[in-house]
């Protein structure tokens, strides 16, 4: 029986700004992107000037944020640290990939 895995967004030490130090969920690339893309948005940063942050193209941050498949740990890791956040890896809870898009 294969194990499921969680990962969880969070901006460290649980800060609540506004809702900022709320943690997302994402199951899936396009879930972990669109955690990436709201957190962007959230700190009033374009695209551009994220890529900028993590010495990457606009267009790599794009890629990241649709979920793309050739999107790299490496990058991902980039983007995390550019925005303040941290990923945590725990079991999963029992609702669908679906439900936890319907979160957000």
């Amino acid at each position: 029986m294969r194990s499921r895995i969680l990962t969880n967004i969070r901006r460290p030490h649980s800060e609540d700004q506004g809702g900022i130090g709320r943690e997302q969920i994402a199951r899936t690339q396009k879930q972990l992107g669109a955690a990436i893309r709201r957190e962007r948005k959230r700190a009033g940063r374009t695209q551009g000037e994220l890529g900028a942050r993590m010495s990457l193209r606009q267009a790599t941050v794009s890629s990241l944020e649709a979920g793309e498949n050739a999107t790299r740990v490496q990058t991902l890791l980039a983007a995390l640290a550019a925005l303040d956040l941290e990923l945590v890896v725990r079991a999963a809870d029992q609702g669908s990939a679906r439900e936890i898009e319907d979160m957000f």
